[in-house]
């Protein structure tokens, strides 16, 4: 640890904010932390535990609008925009239609990359601290596909991969079959994303929390934010349950609650909460064990290996936040994984096993991170989408190089926080 360097207040205790206060601890700077909720569950609790490089494609793409549109007419598909007169939703809509081009794909893909890759590392070096036993293993990612048009489609991607540097095999049946000789696999083939990698999200968390509190860092649960002072370009005070906070460094995460929250310090940020489910599942047969995460792309279903059991999830449920959880989503992921995994037979799942989280969707695709250029002492790290475990080291040691006016090490300016203000 490093000598004081003032005190960093950070809202929201997922991913992006855990490791903000990681690396600003690091850099000797005092960390508080407000978090709305409590400790045991947000959308970093709940996913896919997945590091993901190869996703450098953003959600606005070519082809994802048809796509949505046809799956909004099935109520067990993996893609949901609930109609609304909401404004928030007409404007952000119109800037996803505006970003799904080929143009937008290709200008961004190298800055995702490298922003997922550096992460990747720095996952290795938080894995190796002896606090830190979260079941990281970057033994790769399988993409699987049933259906020829998906091969083509994924193939192409899988050469740009290549292109970018990622190391990518494209393999059939056989191959994926070697890769996972404890399950049958129903599959024409798939990519191996050897530059991917998974872990325990649950863990991870918990022994985050645990090693921030061990290090002196002060957490504020049940703190809603409402009100956010400022003065002459800076922040002076953040407003929580009628008390002041005051800090010379302010941190914005805040997970699908950022715009509520940026809008209180007079800044426009876009989101769209993006709900998904998940849950876990005890192969009836513990031979039936799998090496590697996978996603079962023509579902969207991810697969994840975590604790001797398996964690199933998916759907992309774009609506405003509510608790209701859609069991005609849940049902199209469980029928849908027997015709990929058939070792797997799935039960009927209760609503009581089932986990939501909402996902924090910009309309390009692409996270926000960086400095304010409205007000001087406020870092933003947020919108990482399905990216936003993935991101989590990233975002926490760019914004301490920023809170220490350092150059990131990432290049971040086509994530400015304020590119829709």
């Amino acid at each position: 640890m490093t000598q004081n360097k003032g005190k960093a207040l950070i809202i929201g205790a997922g991913i992006a904010g855990l490791s903000s206060a990681y690396y600003l601890l690091q850099q000797g700077w005092s960390v508080e932390i407000l978090e709305q909720n409590d400790l045991s569950n947000n959308c970093s609790y709940g996913n896919a535990g997945m590091i993901v490089p190869s996703h450098f494609t953003p959600l606005a793409a070519p082809g994802v609008v048809a796509q949505g549109i046809r799956w909004m007419f099935d109520s067990k598909s993996p893609f949901y925009v609930k109609p609304s007169l909401s404004t928030d939703l007409f404007s952000w809509g119109i800037k996803f239609l505006k970003h799904s081009n080929q143009k937008h794909v290709d200008r961004s893909a190298s800055a995702i990359r490298d922003l997922n890759l550096a992460s990747s590392l720095l996952y290795n070096e938080i894995a190796a601290k002896d606090e830190f036993n979260f079941e990281l293993n970057q033994n790769g990612i399988l993409m699987l596909y049933k259906t020829e048009k998906v091969r083509e489609e994924e193939t192409e991607l899988a050469h740009k991969a290549v292109s970018l540097g990622l190391s990518v095999d494209i393999l059939d049946q056989k191959g994926i079959q070697e890769l996972e000789p404890n399950i049958r696999m129903d599959v024409i083939g798939g990519i191996n994303y050897k530059c991917d990698g998974h872990m325990n999200p649950m863990k991870l968390m918990k022994q985050m929390i645990s090693y921030l509190k061990n290090n002196g860092v002060v957490f504020y649960t049940h703190h809603k934010v409402t009100g956010i002072e400022t003065s002459e370009s800076t922040i002076k005070a953040v407003i929580a349950n009628d008390k002041k906070f005051t800090a010379d460094c302010f941190v914005m995460t805040g997970g699908s609650f950022l715009p509520e929250l940026a809008q209180k310090a007079g800044i426009k940020i876009q989101l769209m909460p993006g709900k998904g489910y998940s849950f876990m599942h005890t192969p009836e047969n513990p031979v039936n064990t799998m090496n590697h995460a996978a996603l079962l792309l023509e579902a969207r279903v991810a697969v994840t290996p975590m604790n001797g059991q398996i964690r199933f999830g998916g759907t992309m449920e774009l609506a405003s936040h509510h608790d209701k959880i859609n069991m005609k989503r849940v049902e199209g992921i469980v029928r849908s994984i027997p015709q990929y995994l058939p070792d797997f037979q799935m039960h009927y799942k209760k609503e009581s096993e089932i986990w939501f989280g909402y996902r924090p969707c910009a309309p390009d695709g692409l996270p926000y991170l960086g400095q304010s250029s409205q007000l001087k002492n406020l870092i933003i790290a947020g919108g990482g989408g399905m990216m936003g475990l993935s991101l989590g080291p990233i975002f926490g040691k760019t914004v301490s190089e920023l809170a220490n006016s350092q150059k990131p090490t990432v290049e971040i300016k086509i994530f400015n926080p304020e590119r829709f203000s």
